[in-house]
C-alpha cells in the first residue's frame, strides 16, 4: 500500500474501529478476544492518525512509514531514559567516576596488562593515579601489534572488533582497539541521548521524513589473524539496519569511489523534496557535497531535470521541509559549518551532536540551539582526568579530577576507556566553560600537535583560525573557502630566507591577488591575537609569516592525498591545520597562484 492509498483509506478505518468500539462497550458481556481486538483496532487507528499528521517523504510505502514510526518511538523512549540517567549522574560525578574506573580495571584485571599493573589489588582511584603512569600511543605499540597478530586478553577481556585507525592530524596514524562496549556506550550514552536534545530542540525532527546521509562505505583491510583495520565510526555497514531512513537506496552505498558515491547521495537527495534532514560525521563532509553539486549540477539538472537559482540559500530552494543540519562543526571543522550557514545552508539550524574521538564518547551537546559548542562530558564512558595548560610540557604532571577543574582554565584530557586505554593522552585541550550539577561542560580548543611553535610561542588552531577570520574580514570581496600552515622548517630552501616563519597556505573565492599589504594583515591580526607571537616578531625572532593564495580546488585535491597517504575514510578525515609532511607544503606550493 502506498502513502497515498493509506491516506484515503486511514479515515474510513477510524470511523469504522469507532463505530465496533462503541458497540463492544455497550454491549454487557464482552467476549475478551473482541476486547483486545478492540483495544488493538483502536491502537492500531490511534498510530495511523498520528502517521498521518506527521510530514511524510513522496511515494514511500507504508511498512516503510511504519517502521521508520517504530524505531522513533523506540528511540526516543530509550533517549528519554538515558537522558534522565546522565542528569541523575551529573549530580553525584564523584561517585560515577570512581564506580566506571573500578569497573574497567575489574574487567581486564586478568588480562596480561592487567596482572602486569596488579588491577586486583586496586581498590580506588586514588591508588590507581599513585601506580600507573600517564601515557602516550608508544606505550601501547607492541601490545597492540600483539593483538594484530591474534593474540587474546592482551590490554582488554573484550573481544576486538576493529583495530580502529585514527585520522592522522596531528602526526602518524595510531591504530587503536574497539570493542563491543566502546560501541554500545556510544550508541547509549551518545546517540540516544543526543537525539532526545534534538527532538526537544527541534520538533520537526519528529517527522517521517527521510534523511540525506553522506556517509561512504571506507576500505579495510585485515591483521595478519584476520581482525579488520580501519575506521571505527558510522558507515553503510554498522548503520544497515537503518539504511531505509535514508534517500540513498541500499547497493547506492555499496560504491567504492567517493566520487561516484557522492553523485548518488545528491541525485537521490534532490529527487525527494520532502528531505527533512542533511547529516553527516563532519560539517566538512556536507560542505564538500555542495562544493560537487555546484560543479556537477549541469549532470544532475540534466538526470532530474529541474533547474536552479544560484546557490546562495540552495538547500531550502531544494528540500522545502528541511530543518536541520547533523553534523560536528567544532574544531578543524568550524570554518565549513560558518561557509555552509553563509552559503548553501542559510536559514538551516545546524546540531553538532558529539564530542568523540577513535579512543570513544567523550561528552554529548544537550544545548542544540546554542551558538557555541558545548559539550557535557559522559561521567560513564570514560574516567577522565585534566592536565591544567600550563603544565602540559611537565613529563609526569599531576591531574585534576572532574570535580577539581576550575570554569574558565583549559586542560588537557586524559582518558581511561572501556577498550584498554589506562590514563591515556589524547592530545586534545578543552576549557571548562562551567557545570551541568557538578558535571563539567567544556568547548574543544585545539590539538597539541596542532599547534604552530617554530621559537616556543605556540600558537593554537583556535588562536590562529581567529585572526585568520579578522584579516580575511579587511580583503574585499573575500570569501574564506580552506586553509592551512606549515612552519618554515619543514620547507627548507623552499621559501627562502633564514627568519623561522610561517607560511600559510589560503584557498579564497572572489578574489585573486593579494596586495603585499593584505598580506600582511594577517600577521598584524595575529599579533593582536597572541603577545607572545608578537614579542618574537618585535624582535626579529620571528619572520613575517609568508602568505600563498592557491588555485580552486586545491584543498580538495589535498585532501585526496592525505587520505590516500594514511588509509583514512572520507568519514572521518579532519583537515590537517599545520602541516608536518614537507610532501603536502610542497604539493601546495605546486598549487600557488599569487
Amino acid at each position: 500500500m502506498t502513502v497515498s492509498a493509506f491516506r484515503a483509506a486511514v479515515p474510513l478505518f477510524l470511523v469504522a474501529t469507532s463505530v465496533l468500539v462503541a458497540i463492544l462497550i455497550q454491549t454487557e458481556a464482552m467476549p475478551p478476544r473482541l476486547a483486545v481486538t478492540a483495544c488493538s483496532l483502536v491502537g492500531m487507528a490511534l498510530v495511523w492518525k498520528d502517521i498521518r499528521s506527521k510530514v511524510r517523504g513522496q511515494g514511500r510505502m507504508l511498512s516503510s512509514l511504519l517502521g521508520q514510526y517504530v524505531a522513533v518511538k523506540v528511540v526516543s523512549w530509550l533517549g528519554r531514559r538515558q537522558r534522565a540517567k546522565l542528569e541523575g549522574d551529573t549530580v553525584d560525578v564523584r561517585r560515577v567516576q570512581e564506580d566506571t574506573l573500578m569497573g574497567r580495571l575489574r574487567k581486564n584485571e586478568q588480562t596480561i596488562y592487567g596482572r602486569l599493573f596488579n588491577f586486583s589489588s586496586i581498590k580506588d582511584s586514588a591508588t590507581f593515579r599513585a601506580r600507573h603512569p600517564i601515557t602516550t600511543y608508544e606505550h601501547y605499540r607492541e601490545l597492540i601489534g600483539r593483538v594484530a597478530a591474534g593474540e587474546e586478553k592482551v590490554i582488554t577481556a573484550g573481544k576486538v572488533l576493529i583495530l580502529a585507525m585514527t585520522s592522522g592530524t596531528s602526526g602518524p596514524s595510531a591504530m587503536l582497539l574497539s570493542t563491543k562496549d566502546t560501541n554500545s556506550e556510544f550508541f547509549l550514552q551518545g546517540v540516544v541521548v543526543c537525539l532526545d536534545a534534538m527532538r526537544q530542540a527541534f520538533p520537526a525532527s519528529d517527522n517521517l521524513q527521510r534523511t540525506t546521509k553522506f556517509f561512504y562505505m571506507p576500505t579495510f583491510h585485515q591483521s595478519e589473524a584476520g581482525i579488520p583495520i580501519g575506521p571505527n565510526s558510522s558507515t553503510p555497514a554498522s548503520s544497515r539496519h537503518m539504511l531505509n531512513l535514508y534517500t540513498t537506496p541500499s547497493p547506492a552505498f555499496q560504491v567504492p569511489s567517493e566520487k561516484d558515491a557522492l553523485y548518488l547521495h545528491l541525485l537521490f537527495s534532490l529527487k525527494d523534496p520532502s528531505v527533512g534532514t542533511l547529516e553527516s560525521n563532519f560539517t566538512s563532509t556536507v560542505f564538500y557535497a555542495f562544493q560537487s553539486l555546484q560543479e556537477r549540477w549541469q549532470e544532475l539538472v540534466e538526470d532530474i531535470e529541474r533547474g536552479k537559482a544560484g546557490f546562495q540559500g540552495i538547500a531550502k530552494r531544494l528540500w522545502p521541509d528541511l530543518h536541520l543540519v547533523l553534523a560536528v562543526d567544532s574544531g578543524s571543522n568550524q570554518i565549513y559549518g560558518e561557509m555552509l550557514r553563509a552559503n548553501y545552508c542559510q536559514g538551516i539550524p545546524f546540531y553538532s551532536p558529539f564530542y568523540a574521538a577513535t579512543e570513544g564518547l567523550i561528552g554529548v551537546n544537550l544545548w542544540p540551539e546554542e551558538p557555541r559548542r558545548w559539550y557535557l562530558l559522559c561521567p560513564r564512558s570514560m574516567f577522565c582526568e585534566f592536565l591544567p595548560e600550563s603544565s602540559l610540557e611537565e613529563e609526569m604532571p599531576p591531574t585534576l579530577l572532574m570535580e577539581e577543574v576550575k570554569e574558565g582554565q583549559s586542560y588537557e584530557l586524559v582518558i581511561t576507556n572501556a577498550a584498554g586505554l589506562f590514563r591515556y593522552r589524547i592530545g586534545d585541550v578543552v576549557k571548562v566553560v562551567g557545570f551541568h550539577n557538578r558535571c563539567p561542560i567544556v568547548e574543544f580548543q585545539y590539538r597539541r600537535g596542532q599547534m604552530l611553535n617554530v621559537r616556543g610561542e605556540k600558537v593554537s588552531e583556535v588562536v590562529f583560525l581567529d585572526a585568520l577570520k579578522k584579516a580575511v574580514a579587511q580583503w574585499p570581496g573575500a570569501q574564506l573557502v580552506d586553509y592551512c600552515c606549515a612552519e618554515s622548517g619543514i620547507l627548507g630552501d623552499s621559501t627562502g630566507g633564514c627568519d623561522p616563519h610561517y607560511q600559510v597556505f589560503i584557498e579564497l573565492k572572489g578574489v585573486r591577488n593579494l596586495t603585499e599589504e593584505q598580506r600582511y594583515k594577517l600577521d598584524v591580526c595575529l599579533q593582536q591575537d597572541s603577545a607572545v607571537y608578537r614579542s618574537y616578531r618585535i624582535k626579529g625572532s620571528i619572520g613575517p609569516m609568508r602568505v600563498q593564495l592557491v588555485a580552486h580546488g586545491a584543498f580538495k585535491e589535498l585532501r585526496k592525498q592525505m587520505m590516500s597517504f594514511s588509509n583514512t575514510s572520507p568519514n572521518t578525515f579532519k583537515m590537517h591545520r599545520v602541516l608536518r609532511r614537507k610532501e603536502y607544503a610542497d604539493f601546495l606550493l605546486g598549487k600557488t597562484v599569487s
